[in-house]
């Protein structure tokens, strides 16, 4: 708990000094399961700057797997915490979720416990989509400019509005709080210090609304059960060895880091890695390693290099894997993680992607998409298709190299509908990959726009 605190005023002093919002995710079983069929969920909790362990079977699980997890970090228990950090560091807390009065409420509690706590703004927000939320509140968050902003719209709507907004919200660390503010109001009440200490809580919240949590709960247990367990098979060998570690080395080429790992990489050699890949990032933000004679990676590396991909792409910059060994590639598909790295063979080491042109033919206009479709790209694209789009002619929204829709980019695809193609003319998304699609599914897109394919 001291060390998420102590993380989580860091965030702040960077996020002030950047101008850039930090994501904080409080992650619990439920998260993982969700994430499992989400591809933007999944993606926002590899990309979050501090994801704390919000639930005991985490906790036990990443022990199991060898990653050495001192504590729950449960968010109810860290935002008390937090709140007293705050006021006596002076910073600005923001209060944003659950329903009416209950944020207010929370406030003069935190207040009353807190003096000098400075809460500067409280919000809670209709039941409506993200696509469909007012604006007013975003811009009301912006005017107070919260160090801490605190979100409660319960998993994963709190994680997609702090990623869809976190370009707007002005604030320095935005937290995914989940029915936090409800604890703190006294509209729910918390399990005993035992059950909570043993990680039975969620027994005691099961019974406590059986009809909403009973099969919510069963989902939880066995689909993290049945995750862990193929991970925990899948990584519990001893599968290759230290030798030629020291064999790992950097070498940069046209702006280009190539960083070439040797042996068995785990927790025993993980300074050896974050030295390689510091030195590596010192000298460009675009990294490739090389995988070819890795024999083995555990969660520590593993969690060592989505650390490292997360500052890279912070500064414009990527990480992507060449020439991964089939285990290796094994380990990358159970963890979903080959969506989220670019994989490429050594023929196309040292080569930056190139998207599609934009193509304006008789009868319509195609614009390829990003890689990834989020709120840093979403922006640029609608005014490319402001730009580019002719009065009566068909638009095509082109996901061939797209490898992550976010909700960012879920809203520029109803705004491009809405405000750019004529009555005249057609819209239609195209070439989409099956997580792109997925994605589109679950927010019944697939059942407003025609899906094509057009190669």
């Amino acid at each position: 708990m001291d060390e998420s605190l102590d993380r989580i005023i860091e965030l702040i002093r960077m996020g002030r000094e950047d101008g850039r919002t930090r994501q904080v995710a409080t992650v619990n079983a439920d998260f993982v399961v969700k994430a499992a069929e989400d591809p933007e969920l999944r993606f926002i909790l590899q990309e979050a700057d501090l994801a704390t362990p919000d639930g005991m079977p985490l906790v036990w699980g990443a022990r199991l797997l060898g990653v050495d997890i001192a504590e729950r970090v449960a968010g109810a228990d860290m935002i008390p915490a937090l709140a007293t950090k705050a006021a006596k560091n002076g910073l600005s807390v923001y209060l944003f979720g659950s329903v009416d009065g209950v944020a207010e409420k929370a406030a003069k509690i935190l207040t009353d416990n807190n003096p000098g706590l400075n809460i500067v703004g409280t919000a809670s927000p209709p039941f409506t989509s993200l696509i469909d939320m007012d604006q007013k509140y975003i811009d009301d968050i912006k005017a107070a400019k919260p160090d801490i902003l605190l979100v409660a719209l319960g998993n994963p709507k709190q994680e997609k509005f702090i990623s869809m907004h976190k370009n707007k919200l002005g604030a320095a660390v935005a937290i995914g709080i989940g029915g936090t503010l409800d604890f703190i109001a006294g509209k729910q009440t918390r399990a005993p210090l035992w059950m909570q200490n043993t990680g039975t809580e969620w027994l005691f919240r099961m019974f406590s609304d059986p009809k909403r949590l009973v099969e919510r709960y069963y989902n939880d247990l066995t689909g993290f059960s049945r995750f862990f367990i193929s991970q925990w098979w899948h990584m519990r060998s001893d599968r290759g060895n230290t030798q030629n570690t020291d064999k790992s080395k950097v070498v940069v080429n046209q702006d280009i880091a190539v960083v070439s790992l040797y042996g068995r990489i785990d927790m025993s050699n993980n300074r050896h890695l974050t030295e390689l890949l510091e030195s590596a990032l010192q000298q460009t933000e675009h990294l490739e390693l090389d995988l070819e004679h890795v024999t083995f990676l555990d969660s520590v590396a593993i969690g060592t290099i989505l650390a490292f991909t997360r500052t890279a792409r912070d500064r414009l910059g990527d990480i992507n894997l060449i020439n991964v060994p089939r285990q290796l590639m094994k380990t990358l598909n159970l963890l979903k993680l080959d969506r989220f790295f670019e994989l490429r063979e050594l023929s196309q080491s040292g080569k930056i992607k190139e998207l599609k042109s934009i193509e304006v033919l008789e009868e319509s206009v195609s614009i390829p998409i990003p890689s990834i479709f989020d709120a840093t790209t979403s922006d640029a694209l609608y005014q490319t298709a402001v730009d580019n789009y002719e009065a009566e002619k068909s638009l095509i929204l082109d996901f061939s190299n797209t490898r992550l829709l976010t909700s960012a980019g879920l809203a520029a695809v109803v705004k491009i509908n809405r405000e750019v193609v004529t009555p005249e003319g057609e819209f239609f998304l195209a070439n989409c990959s099956d997580d792109v699609l997925r994605i589109l599914k679950l927010v019944k897109f697939d059942a407003i726009y025609p899906i094509i394919k057009t190669d």
